[in-house]
């Protein structure tokens, strides 16, 4: 967990203005101790102090929408696992009496125990799913006491005498207050709002796990175009890391917190929480947009959607090759590398200077070294080709695949991981300028070894790694000495555009790769993400 993202913790409300630029606009939890203690909610609606029979006489028989579920004590948010059934307050308030007096007793509550039996007026309100309901499958989740997108669905306003705005919401557009009120002890799936999120405790005690946006490939979210698409889809108190292996490492990324009576804290939108409530706990929660949101236009709506993914393919990208291998620099030991500016306009004036028509002899011996690594690389697949040997990977991963092709004996590899590519892997730790006298002197004096890297053994890592070297090469190099580089190189090709088709091609293809995992992460579902044709743009 960064530093920037921890949980910050007050003893006392700040400001509107305070939570709005440090607090708010930083889009990290926090959490107010004490902050609502003195709301008359927080005395009134205690079990201990006949709290139960206080909300029962201000609400009495009013429907209230229950959440009755099979999987109990967890409740996810997959409609398939739950049912929305309306039950009439008064039964709710009757299920936690009951519950209050049982529980110390010697018959223990589970599954299977025998429900609450309802009167027969109860059974024709509506309320007939909960006759063989045990009260730990009721809760009371999301009950409206305001709502302003949907004033029809607000069921207990008249509990809204008992609770305070508080002042940091006071500026706020708020979509919705909401109670929240479990019998038996019950955990939430983990999941994200789409709005930022106050959470008030009135009675009992919350335990809420936090996991940042960024964290969601590790909580294999639910497929964007399902119902529950802000929910994860591992089953954190069982989680099966054959299927969710990521999952593993859920809780490197996650923090605790623990909620009082009279303790509120500020889930950002985005961010995954799981809730694990007490029994007989009661909470109200507020819930408003961001100002972020709020000021997006309808119509750049497909630019930032384009614009996201690029960047998180673009990043998928740099952690492939940075898991795959440390890109420290193949340099000679014996020579100073200093990076003063004077060192380097003194070796920019040599390479300038310097003749491309390289020897074997006048190469540098870790340069050298490299090349006959390079050369001998590309041999021993091209011969692993003429024998009709696919070379194989001992990935499990199911990323690499590697086909021959009979007529004209070329060997094309599907690799998209540094470590699975000893090419790729070799380019990769040069430095920059090794890596041009590499190929210049390889052009020189190996061109058909260099024609068959390139037009026949360059899997999609590969091409990344080359392109990226190019970029270095061209950052370190004047207008002049890039162009001789590229014309001594693309100079090898009998048909120079073939070659660049196949460079472009594999790294298209690495994006391609990336941008799929993108979807795999953050968005949920299987993708087929179909090759480009024409209007290639990998800028």
């Amino acid at each position: 967990m960064e530093d920037s993202l921890r949980l910050q913790s007050f003893d006392q409300l700040p400001s509107a203005a305070q939570f709005a630029s440090q607090i708010e606009s930083r889009n990290v939890p926090a959490v107010f101790v004490g902050c609502v203690k003195d709301w008359k909610a927080v005395s009134k609606w205690n079990p201990s102090n006949g709290g139960l029979g206080y909300l029962e006489e201000r609400v009495g028989s009013f429907m209230v929408e229950a959440m009755l579920s099979q999987t109990a004590p967890v409740f996810y948010g997959d409609l398939r696992s739950h049912e929305r059934v309306p039950l009439p307050f008064s039964t709710f308030i009757a299920f936690c009496k009951w519950h209050r007096q049982n529980v110390g007793n010697s018959c223990s509550i589970n599954s299977n125990s025998q429900g609450h039996q309802l009167e027969e007026s109860d059974t024709e309100q509506g309320c007939s799913p909960f006759v063989d309901a045990a009260p730990k499958q009721i809760y009371l989740a999301q009950i409206p006491i305001i709502n302003a997108e949907n004033e029809e669905r607000v069921q207990l306003e008249t509990l809204q005498e008992d609770i305070q705005l508080p002042a940091i919401l006071e500026e706020k557009n708020l979509s919705s207050i909401n109670l929240w009120m479990n019998i038996a002890q019950a955990r939430s799936s983990a999941h994200y709002d789409p709005h930022h999120n106050l959470l008030c405790i009135i009675t009992g005690r919350k335990q809420v796990v936090l996991w940042p946006p960024s964290a969601s490939p590790m909580l294999y979210p639910m497929p964007i175009y399902g119902e529950a698409s802000n929910h994860s889809s591992v089953a954190l108190e069982n989680p099966d890391f054959s299927i969710h292996p990521r999952a593993q490492c859920s809780m490197e990324y996650s923090q605790k917190v623990t909620l009082q009576a009279g303790d509120a804290l500020f889930i950002p939108e985005g961010w995954f929480h799981q809730v694990d409530s007490d029994e007989l706990t009661i909470a109200v929660n507020y819930w408003w947009r961001s100002s972020i949101m709020s000021s997006l236009a309808d119509h750049m709506d497909a630019y930032h959607l384009r614009r996201i993914l690029r960047r998180l393919t673009d990043r998928e990208m740099d952690q492939v090759l940075l898991k795959g291998s440390t890109p420290t620099w193949r340099q000679e030991s014996n020579v100073d590398h200093s990076l003063d500016q004077a060192g380097q306009s003194k070796d920019l004036k040599r390479k300038e200077q310097e003749q491309h028509s390289l020897l074997l002899h006048e190469l540098r011996p870790c340069a050298l070294q490299a090349l006959h690594e390079l050369v001998a690389l590309v041999h021993d697949r091209v011969n692993a080709s003429d024998q009709n040997q696919p070379v194989s990977s001992d990935s499990t991963n199911g990323l690499m695949c590697s086909k021959t092709n009979e007529q004209d004996k070329t060997l094309t590899t599907e690799i998209f991981h540094l470590e699975e590519d000893p090419v790729a892997k070799n380019l990769w730790i040069l430095e920059p300028g090794i890596f041009k006298d590499i190929f210049v002197a390889m052009a020189h004096n190996f061109p058909r070894t260099l024609e068959a890297l390139v037009l026949h053994l360059l899997s999609p890592v590969g091409a990344e790694v080359l392109t990226r070297k190019f970029d270095e090469i061209d950052q370190q190099n004047t207008e002049e000495n890039r162009n001789k580089f590229y014309q001594i190189f693309y100079g090898v090709f009998d048909n120079q555009f073939a070659a660049m088709d196949a460079i472009l091609n594999g790294k298209e293809s690495f994006a391609r790769q990336a941008f799929k995992n993108v979807l795999d992460k953050y968005v949920g579902g299987n993708f087929d993400v179909p090759k480009l044709s024409v209007g290639r743009d990998i800028s």
